[in-house]
């Protein structure tokens, strides 16, 4: 069943169309990978999701509901987290104060304490650093703490933008870990990363953007099999 679904999706900054009908489903249970090159409008669906940009053609329905218009901080508390490009921390607080941010919508005390020690238990380096400053973490650390934070707003839906980005080789293997782990206990992952053999890897399914249309849609597996993604995407001859 369809958790998320977008429909003829179009949206613009200013003049520029940036997402040119734009179709695409994201199933409850699932990892949905969108690749493509620079510009071709995958952080731009993902704002759009997220109600950060609204579109101004088609439909985004996200569990049953139309929330094509609703603005980014009804969303969280409907279950939908994102994970920004660049991380996006608080950089002066604490490794715990940024986690009980991610919670601000919440009321659960008792959920809040569970989700804040499960974290610690999904991510050990944040567990030993609970105290340290955000700031002055590694990169490959502060990644954590934001997919960190973003559940603890317990989304059903998370989003994740180049979560591998400028992270060392042995990192990217652990994010990526982590990300499966993440979807393993329950909640569903729409990934968008530059590094589409690692993401392909980890997805069920996946969608080639490009400026700004879906060119290809197939399972995981055939992507990584297709001639033209290889050749695209995964440095294949």
């Amino acid at each position: 069943m369809a958790l998320l679904e977008l429909t003829d999706v179009h949206a613009y900054y200013g003049k520029i169309h940036a997402l040119k009908g734009v179709s695409l489903t994201v199933d409850s249970g699932e990892i949905v990978s969108l690749i493509g090159g620079n510009g071709a409008g995958k952080t731009t669906t993902l704002r759009t999701i997220s109600g950060l940009l609204h579109p101004q053609q088609g439909t985004i329905i996200f569990d049953g509901e139309d929330i094509s218009n609703y603005p980014a901080h009804e969303l969280a508390p409907k279950g939908i987290a994102m994970v920004p490009e660049g991380r996006g921390i608080f950089a002066k607080l604490t490794v715990q104060e940024n986690l009980e941010m991610g919670a601000f919508r919440r009321t659960d005390k008792s959920g809040i304490a569970r989700d804040l020690e499960r974290n610690f238990t999904l991510f050990p380096r944040l567990a030993e650093r609970r105290k340290q400053v955000a700031g002055t973490m590694s990169g490959g650390e502060q990644q954590m703490l934001a997919m960190a934070r973003a559940l603890m707003s317990a989304p059903r839906l998370l989003l994740m933008d180049e979560p591998s980005m400028g992270l060392a080789p042995v990192l990217v293997e652990t994010i990526f870990e982590t990300v499966t782990e993440i979807n393993e206990q329950g909640v569903t992952v729409l990934l968008v990363e530059q590094n589409a053999h690692m993401a392909l890897q980890i997805a069920h399914r996946g969608y080639v953007l490009q400026t700004g249309e879906i060119v290809i849609s197939d399972s995981a597996a055939n992507l990584r099999k297709d001639p033209t993604v290889q050749k695209a995407y995964l440095g294949i001859e």
